[in-house]
C-alpha cells in the first residue's frame, strides 16, 4: 500500500509578489538649471507679446499697468493707413520667393558640398558662413550699391534678391548634416533598380532629407521676415516690408500714435506665426526624425 506524504512547504516557491517599483531618478542640476532658464526666456517671451498685443487694444492710459478702456479700433485705423497693406503684401512675396529659391538653389547644393570632394570645399563652406554669421548691416551697402547700379534699386526684384544672400548659405549649411547622416548605400540601391538621378533625388532624397527642408525653410522664413538693413536700403514706398514700414511709423516725430504702432507690430507677428504655421503643417520635424531613428535602427 502505497503512502502518500505531504508536500515539505519549504520547498515550494515563493508566491510571486508585485513587482519592484524604481524609484524614479533624481534630476539633476543641470536639468533644474536649464527648466528654469527655459520658462524665464518664455516668461519674458510672453510678457513682451503680452504688452504690445495690450498696447494696440488699449484705448486710454491712466499711468496704470493696464489701460482704463479697451477697443479694437487702432486694429481699423492700422489697416487704413496709406501703404501698411502693400507692406503687407510685399511682405509675404519676399518671404515665399526667398525661401522657395533658398530651398530651390541650398538643398542641391547642401547635397553636392556634403557628398562630393573636390579642391576648394573647405574655403567654399569657410565661404557660406560669412553671409550667415555677419550683420546684414556690414555688406548692406554694398549690396544696394550694387542694386542700383544694376538699375533695378527700388523694385521688387531686389528686395527678393538681397534678402536672398544671407538666407542662401544658411539653407546650405543647415542640409549638409542632414546628407550625411544618409547611408550612401540607400543611393547605390535606387541605381541599382535603375533611378535616375532627378528620380533618386525627388522620390529618395528628398523624402529622407525633409525634416532638413523643413528645418531650414523655417530658418529662412524667420531670417526674411526679420531683416531690416537690407530691405531698408533697395526698397521705396512701394516695395517696403512690413518690418520697414513700421520704423518708418516708430522714428516719425509727428507720426502715429504708439497704440496705433502696436497694432501694425500685432500684424507683423501675425504673419510670423501664419508663416510658421504653414511651414510646419506639411512636415513634422521631431516626428521625421524619431520615424527615422526607429527606421534605421
Amino acid at each position: 500500500m502505497t503512502t502518500l506524504t505531504a508536500p515539505d512547504r519549504t520547498s515550494l516557491p515563493e508566491p510571486a509578489g508585485p513587482p519592484d517599483r524604481r524609484a524614479r531618478p533624481r534630476p539633476t542640476v543641470t536639468a533644474v538649471v536649464s527648466w528654469i532658464i527655459a520658462a524665464l526666456f518664455t516668461a519674458v517671451l510672453l510678457a513682451v507679446l503680452g504688452s504690445v498685443i495690450v498696447a494696440s487694444l488699449g484705448n486710454s492710459w491712466g499711468g496704470t499697468w493696464l489701460p482704463s478702456g479697451w477697443t479694437a479700433d487702432w486694429f481699423r485705423q492700422a489697416w487704413d493707413t496709406p501703404g501698411l497693406a502693400d507692406s503687407i503684401s510685399v511682405t509675404f512675396q519676399v518671404a515665399a520667393a526667398d525661401v522657395l529659391l533658398a530651398l530651390l538653389l541650398g538643398v542641391p547644393a547642401g547635397y553636392v558640398l556634403a557628398r562630393k570632394s573636390f579642391p576648394g570645399r573647405s574655403a567654399i563652406t569657410l565661404f557660406l558662413l560669412f553671409p550667415a554669421i555677419l550683420p546684414p548691416l556690414t555688406y548692406a551697402v554694398q549690396l544696394a550699391a550694387l542694386m542700383y547700379r544694376l538699375g533695378i534699386g527700388g523694385t521688387l526684384l531686389s528686395v527678393i534678391l538681397v534678402n536672398l544672400v544671407p538666407i542662401l548659405p544658411l539653407v546650405v549649411l543647415v542640409t549638409v548634416p542632414f546628407v550625411e547622416q544618409i547611408s550612401p548605400d540607400v543611393e547605390n540601391a535606387a541605381k541599382v533598380f535603375g533611378a535616375t538621378d532627378l528620380r533618386l533625388f525627388t522620390r529618395v532624397l528628398v523624402p529622407l532629407l525633409m525634416p532638413g527642408i523643413v528645418a531650414a525653410g523655417v530658418l529662412s522664413l524667420v531670417r526674411v521676415l526679420g531683416s531690416f538693413e537690407l530691405t531698408f536700403f533697395v526698397s521705396n514706398a512701394r516695395t517696403q516690408t512690413l518690418v520697414v514700414t513700421i520704423f518708418g511709423a516708430m522714428s516719425d516725430p509727428g507720426g502715429p500714435p504708439a497704440a496705433l504702432t502696436a497694432a501694425m507690430t500685432v500684424f507683423y507677428m501675425a504673419i510670423a506665426l501664419i508663416g510658421l504655421a504653414v511651414s510646419l503643417r506639411f512636415s513634422n520635424p521631431a516626428q521625421a526624425l524619431s520615424g527615422r531613428a526607429h527606421g534605421s535602427a
